[in-house]
C-alpha cells in the first residue's frame, strides 16, 4: 500500500515503554503528524526494596519490573491515544514498540513470564530486570576476564567490556544465585520481543537487542565451550536465548485477537519487530546518515550513531550490523545517569527555596565558565561508557564555603556533557566520524544545559522536532512494517522532523571548557582507570552493612543505587 490510499488516510501507533511508565501515539503515516497521545504510570514503577504485596526483600542494585504492568500499558495508554487523536480505529494499520534496554525477563516456551507462576512468585529472580538493575557487576566483570584471557573475537566489538546490565550477566546472575529458577527458564527474552510476542503470538529476536545486549555478532553467540568455562550449567543459555531474528523494520506478525480486545486496534494489523528506544529514536530525529549522532537524553543518555564501516570503540556499548538502520553499523555508547543525577540534587541537596530545576537554571545560567570553581563526576549510578563499571559513584571536587547550589547543579550539567565529550572523542579517534550532534528526549528543553553541550563538544546542536522521539520513531517502524514505505530511511525523511543547529558553539565558552574538561579527564582516569579504587571498596563497605542488617533483621535501609 502506499501512505494514502483511495479510502483516505491511515495511521500506526507507535508505544514507548520507559522506566516508570509507558506512551502511545497516533501518527498519520503520510508526513509524520502527531494525533494523540496517551500515558499509563506502572503501578509497580520500579521493584527496589522488596517485592510487591509485601514480598521478598531485594539486595542493593536491584531493580525489577511486574510484566503486567507493560500488559495495562496496552490495554490503557493504546485506547486513549486512539480516543484522543479522534480517528478510526479500523483506518490503524500498524503498531510497533520499543522499550528501555537491556530489560529481561525468563519465561515458560510459551512465553508466560516465571514471576507469574504462583509457586515462584516470591522468588526475585523470576522477575524482569530492568536495565538499571546492577547487582550482576561481579558476573560481568568474570565475563570480561575470561573473554580476554581467551581471546575471544566478539569482546572488542563492545569496546572491550560486556556490561552488568545487558543478558548474559543477568543470566549468568541468574544460575548462579537461583539455580532452580534459571532451570524453570525455557525462554530468557527481552522485554521489547516479549511485549512483540504479547501482540502477535509470535515469538521473535529483534537483531538491535540481539546485537547490543545479547553478543550476537556475524550470526553467532558466544561459543558454548567459553560459556561452560564461565560456570558449567550456563552451557544452554543460548538455547534460552535463541529465537527468529528479524530486521528492524519488519513484521513480526498480526495484531492476535486477544491484543485486539486489549488496544481496541482492528485484528490482523501488522506488528513491527521489537526496538530499542534510543535506536529507534534516530529514524524520528532524520538521524539516519552516518555521523549525525542522536543523545537521547532523559534519566539516563544513550548515543547512537551509523558508520559505514566497523570499527573497535573502547568502552562502547558495541557496534552492530543494522544495529540502528539496515546497510550501516550502528554504534551505541550511553551514560547510565543524567537527569536522573539533576533530579537527585533537586530532591535531596537542594534547599528550600531553590529547589526546582527552573530556579537553579536561571542561577546557574548567570555565571560564566569556571566560575563556580567545581569539577563533578557523573556517575551517581555508574559509568556505562567508557568506562562500563557500574560499581563507580559520583564525585564532586572544588567544594568551599562559598559553594551555592546553583553552582553544584551547574557542574552537574557540566559533568553530563564531558562524559557526552568522552564518548564522541572516542568514536572519533577510533574513525567514527561525529559531525554533529541531535539530542532527543526529556531535556532539551533546558536551554543552558543545550548551549552546555554544543560549547563542551565544540559541535553544534540539532534538536529533534518531537518531544515523543521513541513514539514517533516506533510508529515509523510501523509504517514500514505495515507496507507504507520501503525502507526506514524514506519512512524517516518522510515521517520524522529536526530543528537543524540550534545551537552553536561559542569559541570563548569552548575554550574555556577545554580547561575545565582537562581537568575532568584527569579525574575521570584516576577513579575510574584502577589508581584509585575507592570508590569499589565504599560500595563493597556499603554492600556488606546493608546485607549484615538484613541479616540481623534490623530496620531496612534506604539504598540509592
Amino acid at each position: 500500500m502506499s501512505g494514502v490510499d483511495a479510502a483516505g488516510d491511515r495511521y500506526v501507533v507507535g508505544v514507548d515503554y520507559g522506566t516508570l511508565s509507558g506512551r502511545a501515539l497516533v501518527v498519520r503515516v503520510r508526513d509524520g503528524a502527531e494525533l494523540g497521545t496517551a500515558v499509563h504510570e506502572y503501578r509497580n514503577a520500579v521493584i527496589d526494596s522488596a517485592l510487591p504485596d509485601g514480598g521478598t526483600p531485594l539486595p542493593p542494585d536491584w531493580a525489577l519490573q511486574d510484566p503486567e504492568d507493560y500488559r495495562d500499558v496496552l490495554r490503557y495508554a493504546v485506547p486513549a491515544a486512539v480516543a484522543a487523536a479522534g480517528v478510526d480505529p479500523g483506518d490503524v494499520v500498524g503498531i510497533g514498540i520499543d522499550f528501555t534496554a537491556c530489560t529481561v525477563l525468563p519465561t515458560l516456551a510459551d512465553g508466560t513470564p516465571l514471576c507469574e507462576v504462583p509457586e515462584l512468585r516470591q522468588r526475585p529472580h523470576s522477575w524482569v530486570k530492568l536495565w538499571k538493575h546492577h547487582a550482576a557487576q561481579p558476573h560481568a566483570d568474570r565475563i570480561n576476564a575470561l573473554a580476554h584471557e581467551r581471546g575471544e573475537p566478539w569482546i572488542g566489538r563492545y569496546g572491550g567490556k560486556i556490561s552488568a546490565e545487558w543478558q548474559f550477566a543477568k543470566g549468568l546472575q541468574l544460575l548462579e544465585e537461583d539455580p532452580e529458577v534459571y532451570q524453570r527458564a525455557e525462554r530468557f527474552i527481552e522485554a521489547a520481543d516479549w511485549i512483540v510476542w504479547q501482540l502477535c503470538g509470535v515469538e521473535t529476536r529483534n537483531v538491535c537487542t540481539a546485537g547490543y545486549k545479547g553478543i550476537l555478532q556475524d550470526g553467532r553467540y558466544p561459543s558454548t565451550d567459553y560459556l561452560t568455562a564461565l560456570n558449567p550449567g550456563f552451557g544452554d543459555f543460548v538455547a534460552k536465548l535463541d529465537g527468529p531474528l528479524m530486521p528492524l523494520g519488519g513484521r513480526a506478525g498480526e495484531l492476535t485477537a486477544r491484543a485486539a480486545a486489549w488496544t481496541g486496534l482492528p485484528e490482523g494489523i501488522a506488528v513491527a519487530v521489537g526496538n530499542v528506544d534510543a535506536h529507534v529514536t534516530a529514524a524520528s530525529a532524520q538521524a539516519i546518515a552516518p555521523g549525525r549522532l542522536v543523545a537521547i537524553m532523559g534519566t539516563s543518555t544513550c548515543h547512537v550513531v551509523n558508520g559505514t564501516r566497523p570499527a573497535e570503540v573502547a568502552g562502547m556499548c558495541g557496534v552492530v550490523d543494522g544495529g540502528i538502520s539496515a546497510g550501516a553499523w550502528g554504534y551505541e555508547a550511553g551514560q547510565s545517569g543524567v537527569g536522573d543525577i539533576f533530579g537527585w540534587f533537586v530532591k535531596h541537596a537542594a534547599p528550600t527555596g531553590a529547589d526546582s530545576h527552573e530556579r537553579l537554571t536561571e542561577l546557574a545560567a548567570a555565571q560564566p565558565v569556571g566560575a563556580h570553581g567545581l569539577v563533578a563526576l557523573d556517575w551517581w549510578n555508574g559509568n556505562r561508557s567508557l568506562l562500563v563499571n557500574h560499581d563507580l559513584s559520583g564525585l564532586i571536587v572544588g567544594l568551599t564555603l562559598a559553594t551555592r547550589p546553583e553552582d553544584i547543579y551547574r557542574a552537574l550539567l557540566e559533568a553530563t556533557a564531558y562524559g557526552t565529550r568522552m564518548i564522541v572523542e572516542a568514536f572519533v579517534e577510533a574513525g567514527v566520524p561525529v559531525d554533529d550532534l541531535v539530542i532527543a528526549g526529556g531535556l532539551t528543553s533546558n536551554e543552558l544545559l543545550m548551549q552546555i553541550y554544543a560549547d563542551v563538544t565544540n559541535r553544534p546542536l540539532g534538536i529533534i522536532g518531537s518531544a515523543q522521539g521513541p513514539a514517533l520513531g516506533s510508529a515509523i517502524h510501523a509504517a514500514v512494517a505495515a507496507g507504507a514505505y520501503p525502507s526506514i530511511q524514506e519512512a524517516s525523511q518522510a515521517m520524522g522532523r529536526v530543528q537543524e543547529a540550534v545551537y552553536r558553539p561559542d569559541p570563548d565558552r569552548v575554550r574555556a571548557y577545554d580547561a575545565l574538561y582537562a581537568e575532568y579527564r584527569t579525574l575521570h582516569d584516576h577513579f575510574g582507570r584502577g589508581a584509585n579504587d575507592v570508590m569499589l571498596r565504599l560500595r563493597a563497605i556499603r554492600n556488606a552493612a546493608v546485607e549484615s542488617a538484613a541479616t540481623q533483621n534490623e530496620a531496612p535501609l534506604e539504598v540509592v543505587a
